[in-house]
């Protein structure tokens, strides 16, 4: 039996105290980890591996996320839509995946003598939407958005947390448009990838474009029009990227971007990619200005990519200390005894009708209360003793800040609504 070792060395003492820094925060950061203290999200043993299960408080970000991610979109044009899960195995084989993806893709299911397919992409339902109707070259641009869950195989051993899963789900969405809109319909994609990357706390991207690798759909025309929109897209945005050559998926040349977390390391995130294969395939087409069929450009993109893996990496940019808009509980409340615990579900209720994520907490000491809330990540915590109930007001006390003073409820409610809205601390 042969034992592998594994060994790093350093120019100087340095480097490797920054290096063994860098390995402990990773360990404190791990979303795994996180997820079960923080009682966010588990994969049961029961249910199958790679298959993911929010609790209350991960659903909660992940409404968040989904409602601002809805905001967004519905704000820059796009129609929402809601897709099947499955389908019949015979669209699986026109849009290529029973060829080129099978290794990905489950089991058919036989139902009625007919063979029936778990989706690993969103593609081929949008075209079917786009192609419910005849559409003109005044109809374009036509943006469509999903949050569509797929499912795909991935072997056991590959399975990792949030990272690496069975089923989860994409924020997807397609672009049907003319030649000469893609230039302006890829830089709309950029302008509303940093919008929503920098709600979340994402600065700093890597960027790669991909041209056309060596067995390709599409002529050369187009796939030179293609990649020149896609390079002045990025030029316009003022980005820097990285050209890789020959990289492109066989249908179409493609922009990547990674994300940088607190930790400095890159993950694949967005991904925009135009497609000349679909569209052929589905045999889509819009009629021009002189009445003849054409066949349209369709664009794929994702911003989020997947968001159980985009969650998982939230958690560890942020060490499971969520911004105060996103944080599942934005407040607890805290009696100092149980004699100020009506006034306490009193200003709960106040706070929830506002739509403040709030709760109360009590049947311990008040230091062990103040404890307990900050190893759970609450952003802030309200005491109430005797002097609060009298004065109707609450100590403010911040996860980071300390003692913030006392305010009125009305003034509470107010800074938390404020903070909320313009994505700021409290």
């Amino acid at each position: 039996m042969l034992q592998r070792i594994y060994g790093t060395a350093w120019e100087d003492e340095k480097q490797l105290k920054a290096y063994l820094h860098f390995k402990e925060e990773a360990k404190r950061r791990d979303h795994r980890r996180l997820g079960q203290d923080l009682d966010l999200f588990s994969i049961q043993d029961e249910a199958g591996g790679g298959l993911v299960f929010w609790h209350p408080k991960g659903a909660t970000v992940r409404h968040m996320i989904e409602d601002s991610w809805k905001k967004i979109h519905i704000e820059r044009g796009y129609d929402l839509l809601y897709t099947p899960h499955v389908a019949k195995a015979d669209l699986w084989k026109i849009s290529g995946h029973l060829e080129f993806y099978r290794e990905n893709m489950y089991d058919q299911m036989n139902i009625e003598d007919e063979l029936y397919q778990l989706r690993p992409m969103n593609c081929p339902y949008h075209i079917l939407v786009y192609k419910r109707k005849l559409n003109s070259y005044r109809d374009f641009p036509i943006r469509v958005a999903e949050l569509g869950t797929v499912y795909r195989y991935e072997l056991s051993g590959s399975l990792h947390g949030l990272f690496r899963v069975r089923g989860f789900t994409q924020d997807d969405a397609h672009i049907f448009c003319l030649e000469d809109q893609i230039k302006d319909e890829i830089r709309g994609v950029l302008d509303l990838t940093e919008e929503i990357l920098l709600q979340f706390g994402f600065s700093k991207y890597e960027v790669n474009l991909s041209t056309r690798p060596e067995k390709a759909v599409g002529g050369d025309d187009i796939w030179e029009k293609a990649t020149s929109a896609l390079r002045d897209a990025l030029d316009d945005k003022g980005w820097s990227y990285e050209l890789d050559e020959g990289g492109g998926a066989f249908y179409g040349p493609k922009i990547d971007l990674k994300i940088e977390d607190a930790l400095g390391r890159k993950w694949q995130c967005s991904t925009i990619q135009v497609d000349f294969n679909l569209p052929q395939r589905f045999d889509i087409t819009y009629v021009d200005s002189n009445s003849e069929k054409k066949r349209p450009i369709m664009i794929h993109r994702a911003v989020l990519g997947s968001l159980e893996r985009f969650f998982g990496v939230l958690i560890e940019h942020y060490a499971g200390d969520f911004p105060l808009w996103l944080s599942p509980v934005q407040a607890r409340v805290l009696p100092v005894t149980d004699i100020q615990l009506e006034f306490c579900n009193e200003v709960t209720k106040k706070l929830k009708t506002y739509g403040i994520r709030a709760e109360v907490c009590h049947g311990e000491r008040l230091p062990k209360l103040i404890r307990n809330a900050e190893m759970q990540r609450i952003p802030l915590m309200a005491v109430v003793g005797p002097k609060e109930v009298e004065m109707q007001t609450v100590t403010i006390r911040s996860r980071f800040g300390g003692e913030l003073g006392t305010l009125t409820i009305d003034d509470f409610i107010n800074r938390i609504k404020s903070a909320t809205e313009n994505r700021t601390s409290f």
